[in-house]
């Protein structure tokens, strides 16, 4: 992957084509050796813990890596690795500035990494997640049987449909945003950041650089596109079309975004200033670009006024579908919660009556209201940690408050006039970057597999 951005400099005469054949042999043999250092001819198999560990210190390590071209480029450790950490997870911050003059190669490489990390959000969330039964995510196991040899084939035969169905996605969203006017090298990076929901941009000016409002359309609908279950792009190429439009989570996120759009999209043609048109197609673009947290932004909507700003705070806790490349809580979550509530007060006038708990048409385990509800706590709690934390730093209680639940979330922009959609994260001290950086592994891990590694039974269980 990093020869492709070396390739681009080299085609555009850039010097910088050397740091990313350097980084692309350095990875290619620390790679190499850590294949031959524990080959094994029998096959390798994952214990729980040591399934925990792979999906922890995987994407450290791919960050690590992902950060060499940054470091060649003059950027320090800090900065390289922020960076490299926001693209791998889909978060989108970014502490660069003067994009539009950047050689190629790093703004290919940048919108490379969230393409990667899109498609490991997925691969972690479809398949691995489900068996480490981590904040409800149990429900959504992948049933299989037969041998071992059965089981794997079926794995490698899901993860290759899967990689097909995002390469398909990001193909026909890069056709779409050429025809619509974007040159090739902007069609295809922000392809890359828009079907990964991560949002990073070639422009400072991010989606906004743009002033088609049929792109704007269109990178809406390839943002409600990547938000979505990637499993049920597979079942609809399997000829299951329809479970695409009857599952419970798809309807449901559907409904929230035109309900959210519509009621900001009046209460922004009411302030005046913006005809229908235009305030639907802003209010449609950027709340959709917080629900499915990938971050990009047409307009400072912090300058729309107190009412707005309150309600995109609001938006960077829902997120997309499980299963997809969305971060945040979740609408599934969302769901079974108001489902148990339901149930919960309906007890409160007949404690003896016993309540099925449904979801998507088949019954709940009794752990999953259980696992969620621990989820919830554990986040709200980490925002709260991490926006203390980032305050010692010296950030002012918006900066801190913000740039701590933008980074767990993995949205991208904050709030305020830092690192606000027209802001970077440039400014903040060295320590609060380390922190966010650590925040926003912890949100794309779902915060519990971090945390697990951290209790003392896991080490002597």
């Amino acid at each position: 992957m990093l020869m492709v951005p070396a390739a681009a400099d080299l085609a555009y005469d850039n010097i910088d084509w050397q740091t990313f054949v350097l980084a692309a042999f350095m990875t290619l043999f620390i790679g190499g050796l850590l294949i031959l250092g524990t080959w094994n001819s029998e096959g390798a198999g994952l214990v729980l813990r040591q399934a925990f560990l792979v999906v922890i210190l995987g994407w450290v390590l791919v960050t690590l890596f992902g950060a060499i071209p940054f470091l060649g480029m003059g950027i320090g450790l800090t900065d390289a690795v922020f960076e490299s950490m926001s693209g791998l997870t889909t978060t989108g911050s970014t502490v660069l500035t003067g994009l539009d003059h950047l050689p190629p190669g790093i703004l290919l490489w940048r919108a490379m990494l969230q393409w990667i990390g899109g498609i490991g959000i997925i691969t972690v969330a479809a398949l691995i997640l489900p068996l480490l039964r981590v904040g409800g995510m149990q429900l959504f196991k992948i049933e299989s049987s037969g041998s071992p040899e059965d089981k794997a084939a079926s794995t490698t035969r899901l993860l290759i449909l899967l990689l097909s169905v995002y390469m398909a996605l990001t193909v026909l969203c890069t056709g779409t945003y050429f025809m619509l006017g974007m040159d090739m090298f902007d069609a295809v990076a922000h392809a890359m950041t828009t079907v990964s929901t991560g949002g990073y941009s070639t422009h400072d000016a991010s989606f906004g650089y743009f002033k088609n409002w049929w792109l704007h359309w269109a990178a809406t609908f390839f943002m409600i596109c990547g938000a979505i279950p990637f499993l049920l792009y597979v079942r609809a190429t399997l000829g299951n079309w329809r479970d695409l439009f009857r599952d419970s989570q798809v309807r449901a996120f559907l409904g929230f975004l035109a309900f959210s759009t519509l009621g900001m999209t009046a209460w922004l043609y009411g302030q005046g200033g913006f005809g229908l048109l235009e305030a639907l197609t802003l209010t449609s673009f950027n709340i959709t670009s917080l629900v499915t947290t990938t971050g990009y932004a047409t307009a400072d909507y912090t300058a729309w006024g107190p009412g707005a700003v309150g309600m995109f705070l609001m938006l960077m806790f829902v997120g997309g579908c499980s299963g997809s490349t969305s971060g945040a809580i979740k609408i599934y979550r969302y769901q079974v919660l108001w489902l148990f509530v339901r149930a919960h007060v309906k007890r409160l006038s007949s404690p003896n009556r016993v309540i099925p708990l449904n979801y998507n048409g088949r019954r709940m385990e009794a752990e999953v209201p259980t696992s969620i509800l621990a989820f919830l706590a554990v986040f709200i709690a980490t925002i709260g940690i991490f926006t203390v934390l980032l305050a010692l730093c010296g950030l002012d209680m918006v900066t801190a408050y913000s740039a701590s639940l933008t980074a767990i979330t993995n949205v991208g922009p904050g709030i305020g006039a830092i690192i606000g959609p027209s802001g970077t994260f440039q400014p903040l001290p060295d320590s609060a970057k380390w922190l966010l950086t650590s925040a926003m592994l912890a949100g794309r891990l779902e915060i519990l597999v971090l945390l697990v590694v951290f209790d003392r039974d896991f080490w002597h269980g």
